[in-house]
């Protein structure tokens, strides 16, 4: 149908694909452990926002830009790297947490901004834009009506299970939250832990190469 073929071995394949940690992963579990199963479930929002953008990108064609384009590929890199730093870098340098609740963060932070967080963090990641242009057309038979619309239609099931993935993510990450009463000094070790991470995520992103 649509020109699809292999359907459920997409769906298998973009589950296991999902599972694996990342800068989403992160993001999801850090406000939800701080600020709650609410704070996760805006991060999962911005999050499916954004890959919703690659989806549409992917199937017009911009994403092929990106895979051609050496120029493209590293602006939209260096801007990813750079937001993936900044958080990082807020995190470490953020004072003390809240005495005594882990559900405390170093920083909170608003609704609207958790949810630009993870809006801009897979916008700016090029590799979510190759991700779609290499793996989706796999799923596409060569002599479909409509290819673009079955890349639509691909996106957003992948998508889905992902949404699905990270709901799931936040309720518990926010629930195991709730319950750990630890130091501040703790908190602050954990909350620079993380910090550390999307730094190295940061640099990491920074230092990919075009393929």
């Amino acid at each position: 149908m649509f020109g699809i073929e292999n359907l459920w071995l997409f769906i298998i394949s973009g589950l296991l694909l999902n599972i694996s940690p990342g800068p989403d992963t992160v993001l999801i579990v850090s406000r939800s452990a701080s600020q709650g199963w609410r704070a996760g479930l805006v991060a999962v929002a911005g999050i499916g926002t954004g890959v919703c953008v690659h989806i549409f990108a992917a199937a017009l064609g911009v994403s092929a830009l990106l895979a051609t384009s050496a120029t493209a590929f590293t602006l939209v890199k260096l801007a990813g790297a750079a937001y993936l730093l900044y958080l990082g870098a807020k995190m470490l340098l953020a004072k003390s947490a809240a005495q005594g609740v882990i559900a405390r963060p170093v920083s909170t932070a608003s609704f609207r901004t958790i949810f630009l967080q993870g809006f801009v963090t897979n916008v700016l990641n090029p590799k979510v834009a190759l991700f779609f242009l290499a793996f989706v057309p796999q799923f596409i038979a060569v002599d479909a009506a409509n290819k673009a619309l079955a890349f639509v239609i691909l996106g957003f099931i992948f998508n889905l299970n992902g949404m699905l993935w990270c709901v799931c993510l936040a309720i518990s990450a926010g629930l195991a939250g709730q319950k750990m009463q630890v130091s501040s000094g703790v908190a602050k070790l954990l909350n620079k832990g993380i910090g550390a991470l999307f730094v190295a995520l940061g640099v990491k992103l920074a230092l990919a190469e075009q393929r």
